[in-house]
């Protein structure tokens, strides 16, 4: 399988894009306006502790308090070694890491209410809902995972040769020091020599100490430590030989990941490019396209059979359908029922991905009457859904067809994120949020440049969005007009949507938005 990590990075947003097989099979996004906490450390003070669901709400600074359940709390307990992220999340997965179970203490005979606390954030604040919290804290690096408040070695259950998972074991206790921490060994850490290794842990072991320091220092609520951002987060967990390339098409962040791995893994320096097309690097890759379908409901099969995704506040449901896939020439309908399937379930794990979805996700098979059929379609289900960074368990297909499943969810999905509640359908919808079509706009005006065809071209937007550029990126204009070789005029226009845009060109104004908008993500 080819695989490429492609970054679309500008100082308004950067992108981060997965790719297999030349298919989009996971999205990122980052803004300066939009804080990720996730894997932030914060010496937080408890605000309330309640004995009903063995819980504190604790400040850590944000505008709600966070969730911090007692089986979140420091214990001796070891983590389970599949989950070489430590249980911050990180990475995108996050949430709390797999426990072995055992007697645990009242949440009111460990904290009260004014306590101090260093946590971490293992999920995001998503809706009417605070960030959640842990008090196990854990720092990631390239190799390996130091959490401070455990004993535990452990080697990422990836790493499935017995002899090597000993040899590292060993290293381990061979390098940490006499006080009582522990480490997991990550999958890229596979054949890691002593140096490296060293290296490393003393990297994290330094952070640690800096954080200890700054807990006693400081008064709560405090940022303690914060998580790498998102290119540097992908560098570290994601970049490896199981990647072809990392392509890039900013010259300044070009210069900062070329730096960064040739201090982290020379070998992997070859595979680093820097994209200079005059075509924006995602629309070289249809990317743009592929953005799309992560906000309409309607997703074709190969087969031509299609699922229908419908997020609901309790759970994400999927429907499958034939659509025009009858099975012509075929005497059995079970077996176009099961290709069918079997199709579905392939893009349903690409679709979760793709979505970032999180919670209960509950998929609508079409019925089977073999057993052996459902059981393939489960098991083609689970195989895509090993691919997913994320948590994800699916059960077995039910009698009625029905398959649940759970993904772990971190942060708000990118459909959450981009857009907001419609006020012209009393909340039912969801429209761009302004800076979200200003920067639609910009990339539609750097395809028009690039192709060469306009000299000049008027922007009709929403005057909430005209009002959001005056406000917010008073020098919008004027730093385009340096990234493009266009005349550049912004207009309000009160008949629009607030998520929609016009492009006039030259002196009649004729309209050639069409050419440059690709759909709904453009």
């Amino acid at each position: 399988m080819k695989r490429e990590i492609l970054i679309s990075a500008a100082p308004e947003e950067t992108w981060v894009a997965l790719m297999e097989d030349g298919h989009l099979v996971e999205l990122m996004l980052d803004r300066p306006d939009q804080g990720r906490l996730v894997g932030d450390i914060y010496l937080g003070r408890v605000e309330a502790v309640l004995p009903g669901i063995q819980a504190a709400f604790v400040d850590i600074g944000t505008e709600k308090a966070g969730f911090l359940h007692v089986s979140d709390l420091v214990s001796d307990e070891d983590p389970d070694d599949d989950d070489e992220n430590g249980g911050n999340g990180s990475n995108g997965g996050g949430g709390r890491r797999g426990r072995r179970s055992r007697n645990i203490p009242p949440i009111q005979d460990q904290l009260s209410r004014g306590d101090s606390v260093i946590v971490q954030v293992t999920k995001e604040p998503i809706g009417t809902k605070g960030p959640r919290l842990t008090a196990q804290v854990s720092l990631p690096g390239r190799f390996l995972v130091f959490m401070p408040f455990s004993s535990h070695v452990g080697v990422s259950r990836k790493i499935d040769q017995r002899e090597e998972r000993a040899r590292l074991r060993e290293l381990a206790r061979e390098i940490l020091p006499d006080e009582p921490v522990g480490l997991i060994i990550r999958t890229v850490g596979e054949e890691l020599n002593r140096m490296k290794f060293e290296r490393e842990f003393q990297r994290l072991y330094g952070i640690w100490k800096k954080i200890q320091r700054r807990s006693t220092s400081s008064r709560a609520p405090a940022l303690l430590h914060s998580e790498a951002r998102l290119i540097s987060g992908v560098l570290r967990d994601l970049f490896s030989d199981r990647f072809d390339a990392l392509i890039v098409d900013s010259k300044e962040a070009h210069n900062e990941i070329v730096q960064y791995v040739e201090n982290m893994d020379p070998e992997l320096l070859d595979r680093v490019k820097l994209y200079q097309d005059r075509t924006p690097l995602f629309d070289r890759h249809d990317i743009e396209e592929e953005i799309a379908e992560a906000f309409g409901r309607r997703v074709d099969l190969p087969s031509g059979g299609y699922i229908i995704v419908e997020p609901t506040e309790a759970l994400v449901s999927i429907d499958v359908n034939t659509g025009r896939f009858t099975g012509k020439g075929r005497k059995d309908p079970e077996e176009t029922i099961l290709r069918t399937n079997l199709d579905a379930a392939r893009e349903v794990a690409r679709q979760l991905r793709l979505r970032d979805v999180g919670g209960i996700v509950v998929a609508d098979f079409i019925d089977m009457e073999s057993q052996e059929n459902r059981d393939r379609v489960i098991q083609e289900l689970r195989t895509h859904l090993g691919r997913d960074r994320a948590r994800t368990k699916a059960f077995a297909v039910s009698e009625l067809g029905l398959v649940e499943m759970t993904r772990q969810r971190v942060r708000p999905s990118l459909f959450q994120t981009l857009t907001r509640g419609c006020e012209h359908c009393g909340g039912t919808g969801r429209i761009f949020t302004p800076p979200t079509v200003v920067r639609r706009v910009e990339r539609s005006l750097k395809r028009a440049a690039a192709s060469g065809e306009e000299r000049s071209i008027v922007v009709r937007v929403h005057p909430e969005v005209a009002l959001h550029v005056m406000e917010e990126e008073p020098d919008f204009l004027s730093r385009l007009r340096k990234r493009v070789t266009l005349e550049l005029k912004l207009k309000d226009d009160p008949l629009l949507r607030e998520d929609e845009f016009r492009l006039l060109s030259g002196p009649a104004e004729t309209d050639v938005t069409a050419r440059y908008v690709t759909r709904q993500s453009g």
